[in-house]
C-alpha cells in the first residue's frame, strides 16, 4: 500500500485522521498458537513474532503473521477476565480490530472523539530504549474497533515493513519449519484491499454516516437490492473509503427476500452482533495465488460451469480483454468482472471456522476499482448452496 503522504507529520498537522497504512488486523481467537499454524499452513503467512508467557506477557498471547504488507495479529486471552475470552465464547474466532497507522495516534483519537466517536480505549504508549508504539481505539459497529497506531524509533513503519519488531515485548519467532516452506513457496498475497462489515437491518445508513462524520471517510460505491439479489435473498451495501482511498469499508445490511440472506445468517451465528464479514486480500497474480492456496487446502466457494458461458462476453462488452488464461480461470473457479476502468479477478473462501461467519476474498485488480458487481448473482447463488447445506437458508 502506498502511504498517505511523503511527510506524514506535516499532513497530520492539518488532518490528524490522514491514514498512512493499515497497521494490522487483530483477531480474537481461542488458541493463538494453533491459529497461527493454520494461517501459516493454509494461506502462506509467516509467523513472524510472538508475545506470550515466555516473553513476559501475563494476560494474553499474541502472534504476528505477515505476508507482503499484510499484518495479522492473533490474540488469545490468558486470564479468565480477558475480553477476548468472552468474545470468542459469543462469536467464535474473528476480527476484533482493523488498526490504522497515523502520525499521531492521540491526535487522531481526540479528533474522532470530537467528531462523535465512542472510545474503545484511551491512548496508551508502549516504550523501551528502541522506541515507542502509541495506540488508541474507537468503537465502530458491533464488536469491531478501529485503533489508531503511531510509531517511533525502531518500531516505526519502515522498520516494521522490513521485519522489525512490532512493539515492545515481542520476540522473533526463530526457527519454524512452516516459515522456511512458505518463503520457498509463496502465495503472493500483498495487502488488505478492503474490509467488509455486516450490520443489522436498517442500520447501514447509520454506520455510513458514522464513517463520514467520525473518521471523515467518503462514499465510494452504493449497491442496492436490485444489484445484489437472487430469487431467494438480497442485501444492500455502501462502500466507504478513507480520504486517500488507502482502505475501503463496504457495509452490508440484509434486505427482504424469500429466504435468509448471507448477512442474516452471519448475524444469527454472530450473536446478532454486527462485525467483520470478510477481509479482501490483494494479489498481483490471481491464478498463482488461488492455485497455491487450493494446493494448501483452502476451501473456496464452488462456481457453476455455466458462469463461464457468458462472462467473457460480459467483460468484452465493457471494452476489456482478460489477459489471463481463460481455461485456467475456469479450472480454478475464479470470478471475473469489469467496469469502465478495467477488470478484476476474485474468489471467496468458505467460512474459516465452523460458524458460518468470517471468510477471506482473494482479489486481483487490472484497473478496476469496483467490487465485482457483475458477479453478485453467481456469488450469491454459490453462497446459498452452502447455506442450504448448513441448514441456514
Amino acid at each position: 500500500m502506498t502511504t498517505a503522504s511523503t511527510n506524514p507529520g506535516a499532513a497530520t498537522a492539518a488532518d490528524p485522521l490522514s491514514l498512512i497504512d493499515v497497521d494490522h488486523v487483530r483477531f480474537y481467537v481461542g488458541n493463538a498458537k494453533q491459529a497461527a499454524t493454520f494461517y501459516a499452513h493454509t494461506f502462506g503467512f509467516q509467523v513472524e513474532q510472538y508475545a506470550d508467557l515466555t516473553t513476559g506477557s501475563r494476560t494474553e498471547a499474541n502472534y504476528l503473521l505477515t505476508q507482503g504488507n499484510i499484518r495479522l495479529l492473533l490474540t488469545t486471552g490468558l486470564t479468565s477476565d480477558h475480553p477476548a475470552n468472552e468474545e470468542v465464547r459469543l462469536y467464535g474466532d474473528g476480527v476484533k480490530d482493523v488498526a490504522m497507522t497515523v502520525a499521531d495516534a492521540e491526535a487522531a483519537y481526540e479528533r474522532a472523539v470530537a467528531n462523535g466517536g465512542t472510545s474503545a480505549y484511551e491512548p496508551r504508549t508502549f516504550k523501551d530504549d528502541r522506541g515507542t508504539v502509541t495506540m488508541a481505539g474507537i468503537q465502530t459497529y458491533g464488536r469491531a474497533v478501529h485503533s489508531f497506531v503511531s510509531r517511533t524509533g525502531e518500531y516505526d513503519l519502515p522498520h516494521l515493513k522490513k521485519g522489525g519488531a512490532f512493539a515492545p515485548g515481542y520476540k522473533p519467532m526463530g526457527s519454524f519449519a512452516l516459515n522456511d516452506y512458505n518463503r520457498k513457496n509463496p502465495c503472493g498475497l500483498k495487502f488488505v484491499d478492503h474490509c467488509v462489515g455486516n450490520v443489522e437491518e436498517g442500520k447501514m445508513n447509520h454506520w455510513v454516516e458514522w464513517y463520514e462524520n467520525v473518521l471523515e471517510f467518503k462514499m465510494f460505491k452504493h449497491f442496492d437490492d436490485a444489484d445484489i439479489s437472487t430469487e431467494y435473498s438480497a442485501l444492500m451495501s455502501k462502500v466507504m473509503a478513507s480520504g486517500n482511498h488507502l482502505i475501503k469499508m463496504p457495509i452490508n445490511e440484509p434486505a427482504e427476500g424469500k429466504k435468509k440472506s448471507q448477512i442474516l445468517e452471519y448475524l444469527e451465528w454472530h450473536h446478532m452482533t454486527p462485525g467483520v464479514q470478510h477481509l479482501a486480500l490483494r494479489t498481483d497474480d490471481e491464478l498463482h495465488s488461488v492455485a497455491a492456496l487450493r494446493n494448501r487446502g483452502v476451501d473456496f466457494l464452488q462456481i457453476p460451469d455455466t458462469y463461464y458461458d457468458t462472462v467473457w462476453k460480459r467483460v468484452e462488452a465493457l471494452g476489456w480483454e482478460v489477459k489471463e488464461d481463460h481455461e485456467k480461470i475456469r479450472d480454478l473457479g475464479v470470478l471475473v468482472d469489469a467496469d469502465d476502468e478495467g477488470y478484476l479477478l476474485q474468489l471467496f473462501t468458505k467460512p474459516l471456522q465452523d460458524r458460518p461467519t468470517l471468510f477471506f476474498e482473494i482479489i486481483c485488480r487490472r484497473g478496476s476499482q469496483s467490487f465485482g458487481k457483475g458477479n453478485f448473482k453467481a456469488l450469491f447463488e454459490a453462497l446459498e448452496k452452502e447455506q442450504e447445506r448448513r441448514g441456514n437458508l
